[in-house]
């Protein structure tokens, strides 16, 4: 009965006292030999951040630069605006466009309108969205899919472009409006992470025939090629 006396005296007095001391102090009795648990104080290692391919172009070109003035006095007939007028963009390092027309009257046989535009889109390397060049390639592909599916388009046909970026696709369909016949060529491209569009079309007015869907091709393949060579020149 003495032998306990002690164990009784110091557990009553662990008792009194926070529970903060007693977890420090008196657990000595409960085989505790008060070392801090070193898995609780263990900081977990940052996590790496995914990395990704940096993009190959950083800037686009002057858009209605891009296509050279003989070019567009060939496609284009009496262009109304050799300079083109370009489109609005709020950051032309990631969009950025331009457009020719223009009105050939060929006296009693009628008359001749063409169009010829260019646009670009680019696209950054994100760490959460991708690569440059993925993000360009979804887009490539929406492109296409959208021109196949434009509105009151007759006749729609699709070929591969080839020697034009890393993929190229030449659509081509006939469409009425404005009372005429139009015949529209689009060549859409992926290079590297920009995606460029060339639009080429035209009709004939008052009894003149409409231009062949060859002619159209053949004009927007000749603007396409200019059109991606100037991406390049434009970031060496």
């Amino acid at each position: 009965m003495h032998r306990s006396a002690p164990r009784l005296t110091r557990l009553l007095a662990c008792a009194a006292v926070p529970v903060m001391l007693v977890v420090a102090g008196c657990s000595s009795d409960s085989g505790s030999n008060g070392k801090k648990d070193s898995s609780a104080s263990s900081t977990p290692s940052p996590s790496k951040s995914p990395t990704v391919e940096k993009a190959a172009f950083a800037k686009l070109p002057d858009a209605c630069k891009s296509i050279s003035a003989k070019t567009i006095a060939d496609l284009v007939p009496k262009v109304k605006d050799k300079s083109g007028t370009e489109d609005k963009s709020s950051d032309l390092s990631a969009r950025a466009g331009c457009s020719w027309n223009g009105l050939q009257s060929k006296g009693t046989k009628g008359s001749q309108y063409r169009w010829l535009s260019v646009s670009y889109l680019r696209y950054d390397s994100d760490a959460v969205l991708g690569s440059g060049a993925k993000r360009a390639e979804q887009q490539y592909t929406k492109s296409v899919s959208d021109v196949q599916a434009t509105d009151g388009a007759k006749n729609v046909k699709s070929s591969p472009a080839t020697g034009l970026g890393n993929e190229a696709t030449t659509v081509t369909y006939e469409q009425r409006k404005t009372d005429a016949d139009f015949n529209y060529a689009l060549v859409i491209i992926r290079t590297e992470n920009v995606v460029v569009v060339v639009n080429h079309n035209g009709a004939g007015y008052e009894g003149s025939k409409s231009p062949s869907v060859s002619d159209m091709t053949k004009g927007a393949q000749t603007a396409s090629k200019e059109a991606v060579a100037a991406v390049a020149a434009a970031n060496k």
